[in-house]
């Protein structure tokens, strides 16, 4: 029987390499890098981390504070990473902030539980919130809010109605909680477990927050997991199916780590000793070509990205393509394979924040159709949040990607 029309199963691996002190994993898909990150063992990742903190300074001016975590530096939080969110999908964005007063919220010198957010900069202390967010595996557990909210990812509304049913069963007190992907399709006594498990990490969190003595404040009280044991956790139901390090301690620790998430993981762990893991694929090679702005596509044409302080803009040129049609569909083709390398280059280098596209000007509304349901199937592959704007009246499309690692 032939393979015409039956959707291949691709190979999804992850490869994890050490040299001296930098740790780089790259996840591979069918020899392609897909996404790569590097972790520094002098480099200190506060994101995620929960600690009881003490109010030094409120800026009324800012509606704003600095916050003593024992960090070196004092951190920052906003009146709206302090207020309850009054929208389940929107938060606090679209909220008049004028109408509130921090000194209302919090006071100088009392005790406050925060989580950081985004990390300190050379410039700027780490940036936290109130609003905490403890990660299980299927589901993440928010204690400010009431509400339940599933991955927009899932989009079968008899799995988002029985996933939602299976929480509501499992909760017993008001709290929030958002269903993660990896939970599509699972066993509703394993979702239980984790949902169980996850808020009993943030009972204990809460537990020894509130027995703290004055002299024992500011104090770590959760930490968050290392890079690889977050990509570990978000990809072991994401298909990944082999795991390559080069390090013995780091193969100890992927297969405890992969033990935790799940007793029965089929994930192959395997252990390479060399000099040169990165060799494979020409991974080293594709990590390179990641600080070069422009990037050829297969038809001709070509993208360059630009980063700046407040956006990352996105130019798609035709370059050498000519094509063989008329001009609306030779600028079609170059707008729809530009769409799927934008998709991965976001990916592949972490790009956060607000991002414009320059599509080559289509004249049809229906090509710029195609090009928008193109883009948006592409950016499905993307673990970290994304959304698509529609198109402005300059014909420039908008949309935003959160950071997989703001600190990094």
């Amino acid at each position: 029987m032939g393979t015409m029309g039956r959707k291949e199963k691709q190979m999804q691996e992850i490869l994890i390499s050490k040299k001296e002190n930098k740790k780089t994993i790259a996840i591979i898909e069918d020899g392609k890098l897909q996404e790569v990150y590097e972790e520094r063992e002098d480099s200190k990742r506060l994101e995620g981390n929960i600690y009881l903190g003490k109010v030094k300074d409120i800026l009324p001016g800012m509606q704003a504070a600095f916050v003593d975590i024992g960090e070196e530096k004092n951190t920052f939080i906003h009146i709206k990473d302090v207020l309850p969110k009054v929208n389940k999908i929107t938060g606090n964005k679209n909220e008049d902030l004028d109408k509130y007063n921090i000194k209302d919220y919090i006071k100088k010198d009392t005790s406050i539980l925060v989580q950081v957010k985004k990390d300190a900069t050379n410039l700027k202390g780490a940036k936290i919130s109130t609003d905490l967010h403890i990660p299980g595996r299927f589901v993440v557990v928010m204690p400010k809010d009431n509400f339940i909210t599933v991955s927009q990812k899932i989009e079968d509304e008899n799995e988002r109605k029985r996933l939602i049913n299976i929480a509501k069963e499992t909760i017993k007190n008001d709290i929030g909680l958002i269903i993660r992907t990896a939970a599509k399709g699972k066993d509703e006594n394993i979702i239980k477990k984790d949902i169980e498990q996850t808020i009993k990490k943030w009972n204990n969190i809460k537990k020894e927050s509130e027995n703290l003595k004055e002299n024992e404040i500011p104090k770590v009280l959760y930490k968050n997991d290392s890079i690889i044991e977050k990509i570990l956790l978000d990809t072991v139901d994401n298909g990944i199916q082999r795991v390559i390090v080069d390090d013995t301690q780091i193969f100890e620790d992927v297969q405890k780590t992969l033990k935790n998430i799940d007793e029965n993981s089929k994930v192959n762990i395997e252990l390479k000793q060399t000099d040169n893991l990165l060799d494979m694929y020409d991974t080293d090679d594709q990590i390179e070509k990641l600080s070069t702005r422009k990037i050829w596509l297969k038809c001709g044409g070509f993208i360059t990205i630009d980063k700046t302080e407040a956006l990352t803009a996105i130019d798609v040129n035709s370059g050498k393509f000519t094509g063989k049609q008329n001009l609306e569909e030779t600028v079609l083709k170059v707008n729809e394979e530009a769409s799927c390398e934008i998709a991965r280059q976001l990916r592949l280098r972490d790009i956060g924040g607000i991002i414009i596209i320059d599509y080559i000007d289509m004249q049809e509304a229906k090509s710029r159709e195609q090009v928008l349901k193109t883009l948006k199937q592409a950016l499905k592959k993307d673990r970290s949040k994304t959304q698509v704007i529609e198109f402005t009246k300059l014909n420039l499309l908008e949309m935003t990607r959160k950071h997989m690692f703001s600190g990094e």
